[in-house]
């Protein structure tokens, strides 16, 4: 059995990158990771013998970032995007690319945001999509569909980005 400890030093960055896909923003992807790190400690004996805390775990920070989008839907105004800083040198076109992409992911519904980020960052069949969503392959399906569908259409309008791809 994997203790917690362990658990987070080998999975506590990787669940970071996850999250900040989901949120795209560096502080509040640590913030969810600490949030959902904090609950799954106090279940953690029932979260391993359950079978796959990773599946778990990735459940609970879509939820938390569902839950957490909710809230602020109805209680926050957006006032635009802050620029992440640029990092160490020239990242080139495809880096450059590949971030808009990404900025245009950020603006997707929750879950279809979710979908996307679990399908093409962490590689998940329909199924694992499925249960960490609490919904059908098909929904899943229907939503990574709807967001390729909704990111073709965005790329389509920036013409810089209309000779790279999304990674």
């Amino acid at each position: 059995m994997v203790t917690f400890d362990d658990y987070v030093r080998l999975r506590g960055a990787r669940l970071v990158q996850l999250a900040r896909l989901l949120v795209h923003d560096r502080h509040l992807a640590e913030d969810l990771v600490q949030e959902v790190l904090g609950k799954a400690f106090v279940r953690w004996k029932s979260i391993v013998q359950g079978g796959d805390p990773d599946q778990y775990v990735r459940k609970m920070l879509v939820n938390a970032n569902i839950s957490r989008w909710r809230r602020k839907s109805s209680s926050e105004l957006t006032t635009g995007t802050i620029a992440e800083p640029a990092g160490r040198g020239d990242i080139g076109q495809e880096a450059a690319d590949r971030d808009a992409a990404w900025r245009l992911v950020s603006q997707l519904p929750a879950k279809q945001r979710a979908a996307v980020v679990l399908r093409y960052y962490e590689d998940l069949d329909d199924a694992s999509i499925a249960d960490i969503l609490n919904c059908s392959t098909v929904t899943v399906r229907s939503q990574v569909m709807r967001a390729l569908a909704t990111l073709r259409e965005q790329l389509g309008k920036q013409p810089a980005l209309n000779s790279g791809r999304m990674h």
